[in-house]
């Protein structure tokens, strides 16, 4: 059987990493004047890169070293689509997965949405904590005038109001998608659009969903079957 895994922030708490809607989340804590989906914006990056940058870099980069727990050892073989930006299955292992909305540790150029670019290491090591939005708007060469287009770099990340190109692999993805026999989601709580394209498809094409997590979304689909566990109970079933 085909199984394609999806997975979403549920799966790197045992790794220390905050889920987006728990008490300790990042969507539950903003900067100190806007709230996280105000943050998470291309419109904040473009027009209050320092706030966005520090924001970005307190929320995600801070867990840039933490290591891949044994959901992310037992998925590293799998067939994967990974909501998480944190890179831990490629630490794990898994070097054919899709991060579809990008990775911390990488930067792009600035650029129009859906023109080429390639992806470089991110510059994280740079970085002046004592000093750290200034050091950000340095590190990412933006001057007083805000981001500059094929000048600025960019986090390698897809914000809310952005859309999906194949800089994030979506023409991949979706093909895996169709060629699955099997979807199981884990770990996700079913509130961003690739989850909606994948439950899209697999209705479609009668595709058999699994829902692992320990407070499983409803799924309004005939071919679900819902475990109400943690991964990594699942994984040892």
């Amino acid at each position: 059987m085909n199984t394609l895994y999806i997975t979403g922030a549920g799966v790197s708490a045992q790794s220390g990493i905050p889920t987006f809607r728990g008490e300790d989340g990042f969507w539950t804590i903003g900067s100190r004047n806007y709230t996280p989906k105000q943050m998470a914006t291309r419109a904040m990056y473009e027009h209050n890169p320092g706030e966005f940058l520090s924001w970005y870099y307190k929320r995600f980069v801070t867990y840039r070293d933490h290591g891949p727990n044994e959901v992310h050892a037992w998925l590293a073989d799998k067939t994967l689509i990974t909501q998480n930006i944190d890179g831990l299955d490629a630490k794990a292992g898994n070097m054919n997965y899709i991060s579809v909305h990008g990775r911390i540790d990488k930067v792009t150029l600035f650029h129009n949405q859906g023109d080429p670019v390639s992806l470089e290491p991110a510059p994280w090591h740079e970085v002046d904590e004592n000093n750290l939005k200034a050091s950000l708007l340095d590190i990412f060469k933006i001057g007083q005038f805000g981001p500059q287009l094929n000048e600025s770099l960019k986090s390698y990340v897809l914000l809310f109001d952005e859309y999906y190109t194949d800089l994030y692999n979506i023409s991949r993805a979706q093909e895996m998608m169709m060629a699955a026999d099997k979807i199981v989601f884990i770990g996700t709580s079913f509130s961003v659009n690739i989850t909606q394209i994948a439950l899209e498809i697999a209705r479609y094409n009668q595709i058999e969903v699994e829902v692992v997590d320990p407070e499983p979304a409803h799924i309004v689909y005939d071919k679900v079957t819902y475990y109400a566990m943690p991964a990594s109970q699942y994984i040892k079933r």
